[in-house]
């Protein structure tokens, strides 16, 4: 049986804060009205230069960039599951949630989407009102059921994709 310790270091652990750190970037990329792989690349830097400064996590790189190189079709995803909200309605602290479990459900492999959904649900507890971890959760709901589908037409794109010319390499 977990007890509430337990829980807390699940809470605590390398992937959970890389996901919090990459929402909490994709929060402040939005409210200055930057692209977040640039705010990304400004961070890495700086990081590099200042030892005060954390470095940033590979896995929050993986999950900016790809947020970042997707966005349309993630903020398409999220809309087209929202029932009488628009995107630009949600609190922005849901939308850079949601936009990392999407983006999650649909490209990494390596998360099982119960996963995803709950370190979504786990971070709009800990960041955003008491009405949007349900909330967060019913949308997620939805995605994962196409979530399968969409994993496997990436897979199968990236996988019939031509070799790049001997030039190109």
């Amino acid at each position: 049986m977990a007890d509430q310790s337990d829980k807390k270091f699940k809470k605590l652990g390398a992937r959970h804060k890389a996901r919090r750190r990459a929402v909490d970037l994709l929060f402040e990329a939005e409210a200055r009205d930057v692209d977040p792989a640039d705010l990304l690349s400004e961070r890495v830097s700086l990081s590099v230069r200042d030892d005060s400064i954390a470095p940033v996590n590979p896995y929050t790189r993986v999950l900016v960039e790809g947020v970042a190189d997707d966005l349309d079709r993630v903020d398409g995803t999220i809309e087209s599951y929202l029932q009488d909200w628009t995107l630009s309605r949600l609190p922005a602290v849901d939308r850079a949630i949601l936009r990392v479990a999407v983006w999650e459900l649909f490209h990494a492999n390596d998360v099982p989407p119960v996963v995803a959904v709950d370190e979504a649900v786990e971070l709009a507890k800990e960041l955003s009102t008491d009405d949007s971890p349900s909330f967060i959760n019913g949308v997620l709901g939805q995605v994962v059921q196409v979530a399968p589908q969409v994993r496997s037409a990436a897979n199968a794109t990236r996988s019939t994709a031509p070799a790049p010319a001997d030039d190109d390499k």
